[in-house]
């Protein structure tokens, strides 16, 4: 039975719709659509919808409708059982559970998950996180298949999960980028991240990037990384640089003065990114000399007391980003062993890495989960998956937390990679979610809610269809949300973006899954008191 109901309105934000089936409650959806599964042949059902609001507040029972399931079809095959229930994580109020997929004479439509025996939703995928659980409490699941016939397979196995003690299931760590072409036309300094408020709520800095160029780590930009002559007025302590020979200038220099300053925070290097990721095939060849490469340039003894360890950014390992690999599904995995041998456990070793988690998806492309036993933590981008370069829209923000009603492509949201991840047997704790201090934008857009058609990207200061929160905030401020995330539509440009609100709604969703923290791309995007970067400390606590 599928349902459908017009969006109601709330003085501050509608969060959910309970679903009832003769005034009992089938589910809640964030979107206006349900579809009531698992129902017998030829008999009536009656429905009403209520709205709900983050304060618990509910509205009135909608209309009330009666409709009829048709008289059963030839299909009464019923699909095979899920295999491997198995749960992918725990926190103080969420269970993450992820199946093996059934089949079926003539396909498998969505499989229901069950509490202690009671359907809690049903789902079209193989993963699901059951939130808004007690801590310190056990909770049993199984998972059954359905067709479109409504044939349910048997029971899987049963597994058994206890949510963890306390307050919060996530860790702290506050990761942000810096770029090292952001002391030209943006002119932000390694100075800006102290003046701003920022150095002292980041844990981590990853400094972007180093070059590979032939399966070797190289300088992207000597002059920025350790030539830059920096005036007093620009250095972080207020003391010029020196040109004496084998003097250590520019970024380098400026973070190794940071460093004194604030001694817990830690800097990595790290190396690839969108335009510098061509090499990383050629290094899979030789996995060894490439982590010897990058052991000698990161600890080289001019800087070596600057870098706390190395960051990979391989966009993409088996997919395409601006360039396409082809080194092979185990070239991830043996390229993160190499480097962990290389750098040893006192160094941190992390990735960048993919958030597409669709079936098939760039996640599927490489063994993340095999991989995962080398590395610190992955900081999965969850960002970018909607854009300008679709000119003629849809609208859609561009880092959406979870699925909505008329999202452009199924399964192309942060939960969805947190999950799919997860999955694969990647710890929570080894996750950090990604935020983007900027927005998407097109413009000839005359619709204010997402899903409205464009003419172009909009304009941007360095480049069309992006700009900085710190610009966008007062140019074109926010005009609703969605998803988790937030969208404006101010004349004909339309645009989505993270805002502190939005921001602690999602540090809080790091929390819930256990995740080890969240990161951010980049610092220049913030305002100068660093509101964004603020949010992400206060929201993890």
């Amino acid at each position: 039975m599928s349902l459908a109901w017009n969006a109601s309105t709330d003085n501050v934000g509608v969060t959910g719709y309970g679903v009832y089936r003769g005034g009992t409650l089938v589910t809640t959806v964030t979107g206006t659509s349900f579809t009531d599964t698992g129902l017998s042949a030829g008999t009536a059902y009656t429905y009403t919808v209520r709205a709900r609001d983050a304060a618990g507040n509910q509205s009135a029972n909608s209309n009330q409708i009666t409709a009829t399931t048709s008289g059963g079809g030839g299909d009464t095959t019923a699909p095979s059982v899920p295999g491997n229930l198995r749960s992918t994580g725990v926190s103080s109020s969420s269970v993450s559970l992820a199946w093996n997929a059934s089949t079926d004479n003539v396909g498998v439509t969505g499989y229901g998950v069950y509490r202690g025996g009671t359907l809690v939703t049903t789902v079209t995928g193989t993963s699901f996180t059951d939130t808004g659980l007690s801590a310190g409490t056990a909770y049993t699941y199984t998972v059954r298949a359905r067709d479109a016939a409504g044939n349910q397979s048997a029971n899987s196995n049963q597994i058994t999960a206890t949510t963890t003690t306390g307050g919060g299931g996530g860790g702290k760590k506050v990761l942000g980028y810096f770029v090292q072409w952001g002391v030209y036309q943006r002119a932000y300094h390694v100075k800006n991240i102290d003046t701003s408020g920022s150095a002292a709520k980041l844990t981590h800095i990853n400094y972007a990037f180093g070059n590979v160029q032939n399966g070797q780590c190289t300088i992207g930009d000597s002059n920025a990384d350790y030539d830059r002559f920096y005036s007093a007025a620009e250095s972080v302590d207020g003391v010029a640089d020196t040109w004496d020979a084998g003097a250590l200038r520019g970024n380098f220099n400026q973070l190794r003065k940071l460093k004194q300053k604030y001694p817990n925070l830690k800097v990595l290097f790290s190396f690839g990114g969108w335009t510098w990721s061509g090499g990383f095939g050629q290094a899979a060849a030789n996995p060894a000399a490439f982590a010897e490469s990058c052991y000698r340039l990161v600890e080289d003894p001019r800087w070596a007391d600057v870098f706390d360890g190395i960051d990979i950014d391989w966009e993409y390992p088996n997919a395409c980003g601006l360039t396409c690999d082809t080194s092979g599904p185990a070239s991830f995995r043996n390229l993160m062993s190499a480097l962990r041998a290389r750098f040893g456990s006192g160094n941190l070793v992390t990735a960048a890495i993919t958030a597409d988690g669709t079936s098939g998806g760039k996640i599927d492309a490489a063994d993340y989960g095999g991989a995962a036993q080398y590395l610190d933590w992955y900081n999965v981008m969850t960002y970018d998956y909607f854009g300008a370069w679709a000119a003629q829209g849809p609208t859609a923000p561009h880092s959406p937390l979870t699925s909505y009603t008329g999202i452009p492509q199924a399964g192309f949201h942060s939960d969805q990679a947190i999950q799919k991840l997860k999955s694969k047997g990647v710890p929570a704790s080894k996750l950090l979610l990604g935020i983007g201090f900027y927005g998407r934008g097109w413009t000839g857009v005359t619709q204010s809610a997402p899903g409205g058609t464009a003419t172009g990207p909009a304009p941007g200061t360095f480049e069309q269809g992006i700009e900085d929160y710190k610009v966008l905030k007062t140019r074109c401020p926010a005009t609703g949300t969605i998803a988790g995330t937030a969208y404006a539509h101010c004349g004909n440009q339309w645009w989505s973006y993270d805002t502190p609100s939005t921001i602690g709604g999602k540090m809080g969703y790091s929390k819930d899954q256990g995740l080890g923290g969240a990161f951010f791309w980049e610092l220049s995007g913030d305002t100068t008191n660093g509101e964004l970067i603020t949010a992400m400390r206060n929201g993890l606590g």
